[in-house]
């Protein structure tokens, strides 16, 4: 059942300042550039009904020339991002048209599959605002100036992933009374005191920010390239 216009936000306007001077969103892995992956998996989604990708100033001819050449028909717009990433989204935000629902992606996850949009989309129709993590596997410590000061619960610590996917009045709230940097849009969220529910993310939705995810990314993608072409 219908619940109101769905639009998504690709987040791409990043620097790579990790990839050794390798722009990682128009590399080429399993066969296109990594943007495209990403995007289109919101392409085939049949929840999404709008695309807004962001990217920096100067890689906005190449988005729009990429969204023609694939025939991304949910894309509304390409647009210039901001300097933090936050900036970035509250000008994909500005863009949407009539959605209720907004679905927010890092571009650098170009693994993402469509079930994981999906059920970010079911989640966030049960509670308002939904982000898919993963249970931490390993030991954390918080650190002061080389000495442990804390080992934290593992049971309780989940690595965030993105799609994060809010209610538009709930998101659009955060970003107008954001206050300082956030690495997360669920963080402002939060910030204003909803609760945020966390849906099981996947282990293969990687965030390409180094030259050897680039390699895993590739991997993951001819992987399930082989998958489906099995008879």
């Amino acid at each position: 059942m219908r619940r109101g216009k769905v639009g998504a936000i690709v987040v791409a306007a990043g620097t790579s300042r990790r990839m050794g001077g390798v722009d990682k969103i128009f590399t080429q892995i399993a066969g296109k550039p990594l943007l495209a992956h990403t995007v289109e998996a919101f392409q085939r989604c049949h929840s999404i009904d709008q695309v807004v990708i962001v990217l920096s100033e100067d890689k906005l001819e190449e988005g729009r020339r990429l969204a023609k050449e694939h025939h991304w028909s949910k894309v509304i717009e390409v647009c210039p991002g901001g300097v933090r990433r936050q900036d970035s989204v509250r000008e994909g935000l500005k863009r949407l048209s009539g959605c209720r629902w907004v679905v927010i992606h890092d571009g650098a996850r170009p693994c993402v599959s469509v079930d994981l949009i999906e059920r970010g989309v079911e989640e966030a129709h049960q509670s308002g605002a939904a982000i898919a993590a993963i249970p931490v596997k390993d030991t954390i410590k918080v650190v002061s100036q080389s000495f442990v000061e804390e080992t934290p619960v593992r049971q309780n610590l989940w690595a965030v992933q993105t799609p994060q996917v809010f209610r538009f009045d709930i998101i659009d709230e955060a970003y107008r009374r954001a206050q300082g940097e956030v690495t997360d849009d669920a963080t402002l969220v939060e910030q204003l005191g909803y609760r945020v529910k966390v849906y099981p993310g996947s282990d293969s939705n990687i965030k390409v920010t180094t030259p050897e995810d680039l390699s895993f990314a590739e991997t993951i993608l001819r992987s399930r390239e082989q998958e489906t072409s099995l008879p």
